[in-house]
């Protein structure tokens, strides 16, 4: 049983980390998942749990939280009538294809690898947050066929790989597919479900050893890390909404932008440093 000492600061941070997750998911609309990997990894690592499956744990422990996040918001979404069922139904089997591959592949590397996969991927999500515009278009209507059959995967493994939800990468597939973007969020929330539920059932059978792992981690999903940030964002994400609504988002979402290259590239460093 880990003692007082280890666990109040372990405890401290993670309710800091769950408390600016929910702001910035209430205020700009970014998936919980792109904060908590990078704060999970922190935190962990300061804390003297760093080891070849660390990020094993954050992006494991991330997808954990957003299966709650995800339904919590694709029921509220739906109320609206703003989700888009064809666009889910048609898309989740090859969403959970990629994310159950993903999960494998997580489970394969080590930690200085994903941390460079990490790095790169938040890079292009946090160009496109900076410099993408509403206007761009690749089609006037979701893919189908060939096109949904590679897109769907894809999406699917690369959130896992990030341990994000479908957000990152759904929304703006869906808008460079010409889905209007309330539709594309209300959707990418359901796309989170999809990804998280099979890859955290993964997860939760990956072996890690003890000495390896911060402590009460069920494979690879630390439990009190789920429970704090759960929580902690049912709180404040309210809140980051309110703010979202008395101020401009546009040169938030640009600082945020910032921020996520700014870790990503620290990620970059620490992964071939």
């Amino acid at each position: 049983m880990p003692d007082m000492m280890t666990l109040l600061p372990m405890l401290a941070l993670l309710l800091a980390i769950g408390a600016f997750a929910g702001v910035m998911a209430g205020l700009l609309g970014v998936g919980g998942g792109i904060i908590l990997v990078p704060a999970f990894y922190y935190a962990f690592s300061g804390l003297g749990y760093e080891s070849p499956q660390l990020m094993q744990i954050c992006l494991a422990t991330s997808l954990a939280t957003i299966i709650v996040t995800s339904v919590r918001s694709v029921l509220a979404h739906h109320r609206k009538g703003a989700v888009d069922w064809e666009v889910l139904r048609t898309w989740a089997p090859g969403i959970v294809v990629g994310a159950v591959v993903g999960m494998l592949t997580v489970a394969a590397l080590r930690s200085q690898v994903l941390q460079g996969i990490f790095g790169v991927l938040a890079l292009i999500v946090a160009l496109y947050l900076g410099f993408g515009r509403a206007t761009w278009r690749l089609g006037a209507a979701m893919p189908t066929g060939i096109m949904r059959a590679v897109l769907s995967p894809l999406l699917g493994f690369l959130s896992v790989l990030m341990g994000i939800g479908g957000g990152s990468f759904g929304v703006p597939v869906m808008s460079l597919y010409g889905l209007p973007i309330h539709r594309a969020v209300a959707t990418a929330a359901g796309f989170g479900v999809i990804i998280a539920v099979p890859s955290v059932i993964g997860f939760l059978m990956v072996d890690i050893a003890p000495e390896n792992r911060p402590p009460f981690t069920v494979g690879a999903v630390n439990v009190p890390a789920f429970l704090v940030v759960i929580a902690m964002t049912l709180i404040t994400a309210p809140l980051g909404v309110r703010l979202a609504h008395a101020m401009d988002p546009k040169p938030l979402k640009r600082v945020f932008a910032v921020f996520l290259m700014l870790v990503a590239l620290n990620m970059l460093r620490r992964a071939f440093g």
